[in-house]
């Protein structure tokens, strides 16, 4: 029996809700289940990412999407989240599909425990034929504390179970060199270095959070793990297979061959950044070159209220993002071993332990087909982050 295929298919909110009405694209999504259960049927383990609760529960809330602010959101969420999955559960079972629903926040996928838990979970339900259908939990999620679009959403889910294939269906064909609209615009069938084409990636839709900038960054995400991109529009007759049989035209972004372990593509790819850490740029080409940790002494400056497990971010002083690591000490440990170097750590905390910030076996170097992240303006050197 040849191993099954593994795919994350992400649906975005323009696909699913009629831009003036606010109501569900039943066309839609029927034609992409009759697709999805073709697919199923033949042996493909799928975890679909959709967006569109908001969307939904705007009209039963009375607001319009360029009006409804982060409360507003929260409460259409919770409005259209059961039209959203009822919907998904009652034209799925006219094909033979059961469906199951996952909601999480962005803490569920940056704590390493509760990602495997959400992970264990999409395989069993996969033993057991069912959809996994998961969203980022609107109605919990706040505009510093969300995953922000289901584009690097779904990235994350497809590093999560190793799947082959990601496929993000839009309202366009896929990426061009500029805004479709410019009749001079080119389209880009094929991508390697995602970095390459972030320029033209400016445009949202007005339904959705995200746009082309987060799904080449989702796709950087994928690249990283392993697994291939595709960016097709979301057409209502085979939306799924017309792709994979390359029957109509698409983005396609390869991947970066064979992915590093599961823990290294994990502390790779985060939807958020948990805290900081500045090193001199001596420092910062030291853990470049070879594989080292981070002591105390070469802290130079801190940011954020993180804990122990958390992921930290690395730059050294110019600015540039070099590496990203486990945390050993909460921010307020770190704080306090960092001002008193010269003192042993049972002195400064009380208890025996390590001596490392950052251990080497803990940090991941971060490499040209990684997109960095920008360091953070203004960090005080060693002042209290609480």
């Amino acid at each position: 029996m040849r191993k099954s295929k593994k795919i994350v298919v992400k649906i975005g909110s323009s696909l699913l809700a009629h831009s003036d009405r606010l109501t569900l694209r039943y066309g839609f999504i029927n034609g992409f289940l009759s697709d999805l259960s073709q697919l199923m049927s033949e042996g493909y383990d799928i975890v679909l990412t959709s967006s569109g609760a908001v969307a939904l529960g705007l009209n039963m809330i009375g607001k319009r999407p360029d009006e409804a602010g982060i409360l507003d959101k929260q409460a259409a969420a919770a409005c259209g989240q059961p039209l959203l999955m009822n919907a998904y559960k009652q034209v799925a079972s006219e094909h033979g599909v059961n469906v199951a629903q996952m909601l999480v926040t962005v803490d569920d996928m940056e704590d390493r425990r509760r990602f495997l838990n959400i992970k264990n979970t999409v395989l069993r339900l996969f033993e057991n034929g069912v959809l996994p259908i998961i969203n980022e939990n609107d109605t919990v999620a706040t505009r510093e504390l969300r995953v922000g679009d289901n584009d690097r959403l779904a990235a994350k889910v497809a590093q999560m179970i190793d799947a082959d294939l990601l496929i993000i269906l839009t309202s366009v064909e896929g990426l061009y060199d500029r805004d479709p609209s410019d009749p001079e615009a080119v389209f880009i069938s094929e991508i390697s270095d995602v970095s390459e084409h972030l320029a033209s990636t400016t445009s949202i839709s007005a339904l959705g959070t995200g746009g082309m900038l987060t799904k080449m960054q989702a796709a950087n995400m994928a690249q990283n793990a392993g697994c291939e991109t595709i960016i097709a529009e979301g057409i209502i007759e085979r939306p799924l297979s017309s792709v994979l049989n390359n029957e109509r035209r698409h983005t396609r972004c390869l991947a970066n061959g064979k992915a590093a372990s599961p823990l290294m593509v994990w502390l790779s790819n985060r939807l958020q950044v948990a805290g900081t850490l500045v090193v001199s740029d001596a420092v910062a080409q030291a853990i470049v070159e070879g594989q080292r940790g981070i002591n105390r002494s070469e802290v130079i400056s801190l940011q954020g209220d993180f804990t122990k497990g958390d992921v930290l971010h690395i730059y050294g002083e110019s600015g540039k993002e070099c590496a990203r690591g486990l945390a050993n000490f909460s921010a307020e440990e770190t704080m306090m071993l960092a001002r008193n170097a010269e003192l042993p750590v049972e002195a400064v905390l009380g208890y025996k332990t390590k001596n490392a910030i950052i251990s080497a076996e803990n940090m991941l170097v971060l490499e040209e087909h990684h997109l960095p992240w920008e360091a953070p303006s203004d960090v005080p050197k060693l002042v209290s982050p609480l």
